[in-house]
């Protein structure tokens, strides 16, 4: 296993790709590990394109978002894992906060990924938020011995949400992404229940690196992504 693991949980299963393909493969170009977890498929409220066809069921769509996110990881050379817990509205069981910590405890994440609190037009994002953070706080303990198996603390980072002047998003870390692009460009490609999606966050990889570019005079940025992080960073100095 190698010894940096990033695990990224969307709320559906294109959530990864629009928000944090390009740092998932960044990380994977160097040396680390990315595992997906998409706790839906997003089948009832996120596969537009594919309810436009006639006879369609929650099933065959399901099968196809499947089939949509593995390939999107392949290009990204991370791993999938589906919950298939449901969406619209997604519920955050008390197994399922459980399946997730066991997980995380098994994997080991030295980062996390996944959705910001707040979301008003999204249902799922912000329900998926609270389940990764209780799931990583069970997987760490508190710091302490435990009557439980745990996993040493991981990074905690949220990833930009669609609208995020709404979600109370402030960026915090903008990945570079510029060599990676590619890559995201054939992930979000795999996408297509969510074609409408992929110019609108090819267009906003565009203006993170522009906005990476005017923080670090690096003017070989072309594309970012833009993280929230929400644990300090400990240093040993600055």
């Amino acid at each position: 296993m190698a010894e940096k693991r990033m695990l990224v949980v969307g709320a559906h299963s294109a959530d990864f790709v629009w928000r944090s393909a390009g740092a998932v493969a960044t990380f994977v170009r160097e040396g680390g590990e990315a595992l997906v977890v998409a706790l839906s498929y997003g089948e009832r409220g996120e596969s537009g394109e594919l309810w436009k066809q006639e006879g369609q069921t929650e099933e065959n769509v399901k099968k196809i978002r499947h089939g949509e996110a593995e390939r999107a990881s392949q290009h990204l050379g991370a791993s999938f894992q589906a919950f298939d817990l449901g969406d619209y509205p997604l519920l955050p069981t008390h197994d399922a906060v459980l399946k997730l910590a066991d997980l995380m405890r098994e994997y080991a994440p030295t980062v996390v990924l996944t959705h910001p609190d707040k979301d008003p037009f999204n249902p799922d994002h912000p329900v998926a938020h609270q389940m990764v953070q209780q799931a990583r706080l069970m997987t760490s303990g508190a710091g302490v011995e435990s009557a439980f198996k745990t996993a040493p603390p991981s990074e905690f980072l949220v990833f930009e949400p669609h609208q995020p002047e709404l979600c109370g998003f402030v960026p915090t870390v903008f990945v570079d992404i510029t060599a990676a692009f590619e890559q995201k460009k054939a992930a979000m490609a795999e996408m297509k229940a969510q074609q409408y999606l992929q110019s609108y966050y090819a267009e906003r990889a565009e203006h993170r690196g522009n906005h990476a570019r005017k923080a670090t005079g690096n003017k070989d940025i072309r594309q970012a992504e833009a993280f929230q992080r929400l644990i300090p960073q400990v240093v040993r100095s600055l």
